[in-house]
C-alpha cells in the first residue's frame, strides 16, 4: 500500500464499467480484483486526509479513437452510458473531483492531457488546475489500464516533476500484445516512478 499525506493525491484512473466489468466492451482481465485493491488505497488516502481524484473516459458516440471510425478501440465509455459510469463497487469519496477525458473525441490516455487524433494537438485537461488548487506535491496512480491510461498519466506526472508511485496490485494491463504490461512498468520506472 502507498503512503499518503495532505500533499499527496491518489489518482483513480478509469475504474469504469467498460474496463472493470466482464460485460464491459473493453474489459481488462482481472478488473474486478483491481476495484477492491483500489478501494484499499482510497481508504488509506482518505484516512490520511490525502486528496482523491477520479478520472473517466467520456467519449462521444463517434470519434477517430474508435475502431468503427478508423481508430484501434471498440466503442467504449460513451458519455452518459452504463459503460462510462464508475464501477458500482468503487468507493467514491464525497465531493472528490472527477476529471473527464476524451470528451471531444480526443485520445485521452493521460489524465493530464488529450491529443487530437487528426491534428496531433495536445491540450491539458483540468487535472493540473485541480492538483494546484489542492496544493498537491506528489501523486499515487492506480486503476485501468497499466499499459495505457495509468502509464500515460504516470509519464505526464513525472514530466511535471511530481514524485509518483504506482501500487501494481491496484492496476491491471490490457495486453493488446503479450508483454505490454511489463513494458509499461519498465517505462514508468525509467521515468522515475516508484513501483510498489
Amino acid at each position: 500500500m502507498a503512503r499518503y499525506d495532505r500533499r499527496t493525491a491518489l489518482i483513480v484512473t478509469d475504474v469504469q464499467n467498460d474496463f472493470a466489468d466482464p460485460k464491459g466492451s473493453l474489459y481488462v482481465e482481472g478488473g474486478e480484483a483491481v476495484v477492491q485493491a483500489v478501494n484499499t488505497e482510497i481508504t488509506a488516502a482518505s484516512d490520511a486526509d490525502a486528496a482523491v481524484v477520479y478520472t473517466q473516459d467520456w467519449h462521444p458516440p463517434d470519434t477517430p479513437h474508435f475502431e468503427k471510425d478508423g481508430g484501434v478501440w471498440p466503442v467504449h465509455c460513451v458519455a452518459g452510458s452504463w459503460g462510462a459510469a464508475l464501477h458500482p463497487a468503487l468507493h467514491q469519496v464525497e465531493d472528490a473531483p472527477v476529471v473527464r477525458k476524451g470528451t471531444r473525441g480526443d485520445d485521452g490516455y493521460s489524465a493530464f492531457s488529450e491529443r487530437d487524433p487528426d491534428s496531433g494537438e495536445v491540450r491539458a485537461t483540468e487535472l493540473d488546475a485541480v492538483l494546484h488548487r489542492l496544493g498537491i506535491r506528489r501523486v499515487v496512480v492506480v486503476g485501468l489500464a497499466t499499459d495505457y491510461c495509468v502509464k500515460e498519466t504516470v509519464l505526464d506526472a513525472r514530466r511535471r516533476g511530481l514524485p509518483t508511485e504506482v501500487p501494481l496490485t491496484a492496476a491491471a494491463a490490457v495486453e493488446l500484445e503479450p508483454g505490454d504490461g511489463d513494458r509499461a512498468v519498465a517505462e514508468m520506472q525509467a521515468a522515475g516512478a516508484a513501483i510498489a
